[in-house]
């Protein structure tokens, strides 16, 4: 098909996207308008924080770069369209919980709306120290699924975060496994779900595998 009409084939069958493409540069109002428009009134886009707020700064004096990045996305919050803000911490970024605190206090967070997700990818973060710095702001760990870490299955928000990142996607039973734990989760609280990007369509094709076993779970339930 045409790139253009990409993200609409694509949210005719899901219900959310990660945006990693704020990672390294910050759309503009065209931009975002357009991604608005050709999707429904329930899709979510969660943006993923630029690198130079999470590997650059690494957390400290951010206030500029972070408040130029919820600027270029309002036109998300405003349409009620907005998922998460994501925070992907780099693998060598070891555990400093003040830093993190300091970061949470920014005035910047506390636009009404906003719900913000941490994913920490050095095991030196899986702390109490952490989880309670988290649960201060009402910021959730990501709880994240690789080849090389599984972050440890903690709420510290009023809403929940996963990324399920192993290279390779996943079975039919590992996905049927996989419905059973989220679909629980459900009735709780807000639950959002990615599954990797790979030049291959394996993890858009996992995430709808996944959200129509969670479609006919419901639906037993509800029967």
């Amino acid at each position: 098909m045409r790139p253009r009409d990409f993200l609409a084939s694509y949210a005719s069958r899901l219900n959310s996207v990660e945006v990693n493409y704020t990672f390294r540069a910050l759309p503009t109002t065209e931009q975002i308008e357009g991604w608005l428009a050709a999707t429904p009134a329930d899709f979510r886009f969660t943006f993923k924080a630029p690198q130079r707020i999470t590997h650059i700064k690494r957390l400290r004096d951010c206030e500029e770069p972070l408040l130029a990045f919820l600027d270029a996305i309002e036109p998300a919050r405003k349409a009620k369209k907005l998922g998460l803000i994501f925070f992907q911490l780099p693998p060598n970024f070891k555990a400093d919980v003040d830093r993190l605190a300091d970061f949470l206090k920014l005035r910047a967070l506390r636009r009404k709306g906003l719900r913000v997700s941490f994913e920490f990818r050095h095991e030196s973060w899986f702390t109490e120290a952490t989880y309670d710095a988290l649960r201060s702001r009402d910021a959730a760990l990501c709880v994240s699924e690789s080849d090389e870490l599984i972050t440890p299955d903690v709420t510290t928000a009023s809403f929940r975060s996963y990324r399920l990142r192993r290279s390779g996607g996943y079975s039919d039973a590992e996905i049927d496994r996989v419905a059973h734990r989220f679909n629980a989760l459900v009735p709780q609280s807000e639950t959002f779900v990615y599954l990797r990007h790979e030049e291959l369509p394996t993890g858009p094709l996992s995430a709808a595998r996944l959200l129509e076993r969670m479609l006919v779970l419901q639906s037993k339930g509800a029967a």
